[in-house]
């Protein structure tokens, strides 16, 4: 009987070997039980268990130095938190709303059907919960990582891009007219004739923030960061033609397309809002894998032309070697 902590090892060996040593009269079967016991399944597991710790990178193991490493990324995201929350209370553009532009914006005031709390929930705490999940199972405490600040980078920095465009345009939402005129009682200045509200003012603020949708942004910057990341955990493009892999890839983006029809639905924004908030949410992430694959295909291009031009040169050579040779055959020398 082996030792059992070889018998793991030995299990590895190939079954059907034979061996011919000078001291026997014939061929030793080395699969015989005696030489060869099978490992017990708990041992099997116990070593399949053993590789994929030693191959894991646990939150206990390497949390600490990757957060070290990385705090500065940590300390500029904290402070564009800070900045998005601060621009949420700079008052918009105050546009001139004048009598005849009551018509686009007297909307009736809804309820919202995705609430601003239920937008962070979205675009950020869904994504983590998947990540965490592929974590349990993986035990990659890297990949974790970059997803979450990844994720968090890419909703904070659309977030405030929206917040400056929103502070910067001052659009007013379709329902403008009932925060302007909660009474419904019209009162406008007698010379521009431009309206004179006097309704609640944090809502009536809000009322100028049309322009683009927050929601859709933020949706679609979490919810898109999601559908790449899962397109490479699930290997979508590897060319086998699994269809469901690409309806996951898409699930996320129906779920963002569906918030930013929700915003219309209630008349808090335009079609053209719900759309540049799309745009700003998921164009970045098109903008720069269109710039990623041309550096490729003008990389791949310049190395085939440096093959082509050696090759030429080769051939070159070659026919200039060959000359003399070819003269004095044919006794031109």
């Amino acid at each position: 009987m082996l030792p059992r902590f070889l018998s793991p090892a030995v299990s590895l060996l190939p079954r059907k070997v034979k061996l011919t040593t000078p001291f026997t009269a014939g061929p030793v079967d080395l699969a015989a039980d005696h030489l060869l016991p099978s490992p017990t399944p708990r041992v099997a597991a116990s070593v399949r268990m053993h590789e994929v710790q030693l191959n894991s990178h646990t939150i206990q193991t390497h949390g600490a130095s990757l957060a070290r490493k990385h705090t500065l990324d940590w300390l500029v995201l904290i402070l564009l938190a800070a900045a998005v929350v601060a621009l949420h209370y700079v008052p918009p553009f105050s546009r001139f709303v004048g009598r005849d532009m009551m018509t686009d914006i007297r909307y009736p005031v809804k309820q919202s059907t995705v609430p601003a709390w239920g937008v962070p929930i979205i675009s950020i705490m869904c994504p983590l919960v998947i990540f965490i999940s592929i974590y349990i199972t993986r035990r990659d405490v890297y990949d974790l990582h970059h997803a979450a600040l990844g994720v968090l980078f890419a909703v904070l920095i659309t977030a405030f891009f929206t917040c400056v465009i929103k502070t910067a345009v001052g659009r007013p939402r379709p329902d403008f007219f009932w925060r302007c005129f909660p009474d419904g009682k019209q009162l406008y200045d007698q010379v521009t004739g431009g309206v004179i509200c006097h309704g609640e003012e944090s809502f009536l603020r809000d009322g100028r923030k049309s322009f683009p949708s927050g929601h859709t942004s933020w949706s679609f910057a979490g919810l898109g960061f999601l559908s790449l990341y899962l397109a490479g955990k699930i290997k979508v493009f590897d060319r086998q033609g699994h269809v469901a892999k690409l309806c996951i890839v898409i699930l996320p983006l129906l779920i963002a397309s569906l918030v930013g029809v929700s915003r219309i639905d209630d008349y808090r924004h335009h079609w053209e809002d719900v759309f540049v908030g799309g745009l700003i949410g998921w164009g970045p992430y098109a903008y720069f894998h269109m710039l990623e694959e041309l550096q490729t295909a003008n990389s791949n291009g310049a190395q085939d032309q440096q093959s082509t031009c050696g090759h030429h040169i080769g051939l070159s050579e070659q026919q200039n070697n060959s000359r003399p040779r070819n003269d004095l055959e044919s006794g031109n020398v």
